[in-house]
């Protein structure tokens, strides 16, 4: 999947502004939703605790989950 099909939900102007809305270059925390309804997170790569096979963690800062909801209406 390009990022191009996706909805950029958070960052880069979209929503209020917060919670990253100032990064611009594609290389903050955000949140997309993809055709199908579902999230795509990108954010700095955590090692809390090896995931299974196939899966990473990230980790986003809350005002971005924040801004992701407004951004849905939620």
């Amino acid at each position: 999947m390009a990022q191009q099909e996706l909805t950029r939900l958070t960052g880069n102007g979209n929503g209020n502004g917060n919670g990253g809305g100032t990064c611009g270059e594609d290389d903050c925390p955000t949140i997309y939703r993809t055709a199908s309804g579902s999230f795509i997170v990108q954010g700095d790569t955590s090692d809390s605790f090896q995931p299974p096979d196939g899966e990473s963690l990230v980790e986003i800062p809350e005002a971005v989950l924040r801004e992701a909801f407004r951004a849905l209406g939620w």
